[in-house]
């Protein structure tokens, strides 16, 4: 015992600009992730993005103990949070997922994406309940080689080096994997056509894609820092870049923020009561009966279908999608439209009864739906997918 109090003794704190940024990232993160939690709906996408965030401020904590020195409080936490650095890939993704493909995320139909994770966590079980000793070398091995290492019982195990020894390329594998499958998604949501409602600064495209090339800087990052580091030397670069991160992503929530809004003190809608109503249900209702399709719909309708008032759903989509019942209607529409044009089902209809198929009872509105939507007329749009 007085070798291990001897040597954690010499370990030295450091504290320079860089440890200062990444607390300030690891402050923020862990707030950013309260709000969420305490804020979002337990079905919403966002909650993954919580999640994320949680994950991300506990390694990167981790990191922030072993850059200082810190960590010789706690050396018993050392390298305690790797296998959640595997994390960091695929709960980013089912975020993505989540908010682009409108499709919840279950363990029972998603659970291959947490066995690397959880595999990695179970070929360390040895290292996590080893001696002190070993946890201590581990880290002088990775911070303090100049201080030596202390004596180790030449009975222990260290069958847990060969995975450990690979945990670089385990993480670059995860980051490379969950880049492609969220470029993926990216580009397919990107072909299904996505629209801006005016009063929204940055839409769910605009910060998917952030977040998409969020994940080729860490890559590259990761990348570049395996190559000029040994160990764990360069991790407080990554944490740096975290932190900017974070903060940019916390400028993105704050910058949607009612409380910017001039009105948001009088919005006629705080003297409303809450709704049961989810948004899901209305989104399952539409879709599962085309209800939008039809000609004569109204927000007066749609919510005697629901059992709830026309204020409640008016309130519903415009927090969950930023534009009025009417833009609501017309999207579904309009990607219906878009679909009908290019079936083979559809091919003897004109393009003006394809636009009454989906709910527009006029040619002139229709094509300004279209056009308002998609950005181009629907002869145009049939021109370019079909050519």
């Amino acid at each position: 015992m007085n070798d291990v109090t001897t040597i954690l003794d010499q370990v030295p704190i450091q504290y320079d600009l860089a440890s200062h940024i990444i607390l300030l990232g690891v402050v923020q993160g862990f707030f950013l992730a309260l709000v969420i939690f305490l804020r979002a709906k337990r079905d919403s996408a966002i909650i993954f993005f919580g999640w994320s965030l949680l994950v991300q401020c506990l390694v990167f904590l981790d990191i922030y103990l072993c850059y200082t020195g810190l960590m010789k409080y706690t050396m018993h936490l050392n390298d305690s949070t790797e296998f959640l650095v595997l994390l960091i890939a695929p709960t980013l993704y089912f975020f993505l997922f989540a908010l682009l493909q409108r499709k919840p995320i279950s363990l029972k139909k998603h659970w291959p994406h947490f066995m690397l994770p959880f595999l990695y966590a179970i070929s360390q079980i040895n290292f996590y309940t080893s001696p002190i000793e070993v946890k201590i070398n581990a880290y002088l091995g990775a911070y303090h080689q100049d201080l030596g290492f202390l004596e180790v019982p030449g009975t222990f195990d260290y069958s847990y080096h060969y995975i450990k020894d690979q945990f670089r390329w385990l993480v670059l594998f995860s980051f490379a994997f969950y880049l492609i499958l969220s470029f993926s998604l990216l580009m397919k949501s990107r072909k299904q056509g996505w629209t801006t409602p005016k009063n929204i600064k940055v839409d769910k495209y605009l910060f998917s894609r952030n977040t998409v090339i969020f994940f080729l800087v860490i890559l590259l990052t990761i990348f570049v820092i395996f190559l000029n580091f040994d160990d764990d030397g360069g991790d407080h670069i990554i944490g740096i870049i975290q932190t900017i991160t974070i903060f940019i992503t916390s400028y993105f929530v704050l910058s949607e923020s009612r409380f910017f809004e001039k009105s948001w003190i009088a919005d006629k809608y705080e003297t409303l009561s809450g709704t049961s109503v989810q948004f899901r249900t209305l989104e399952n209702f539409m879709d599962d009966s085309l209800y939008y399709a039809q000609q004569d719909i109204s927000l007066k309708k749609v919510s005697e279908q629901l059992g709830t008032n026309g204020n409640a759903i008016s309130r519903l989509v415009n927090s969950e999608t930023g534009t009025n019942f009417n833009d609501y209607i017309n999207q579904k529409r309009i990607a219906l439209a878009q679909s009908r044009l290019l079936e083979p089902e559809f091919k003897q209809l004109t393009v003006e009864a394809i636009g009454e198929s989906v709910g527009f009872k006029s040619k002139s509105a229709f094509y300004n739906a279209f056009k308002k939507h998609t950005g181009q007329s629907p002869s145009a749009y049939m021109k370019q997918n079909k050519g």
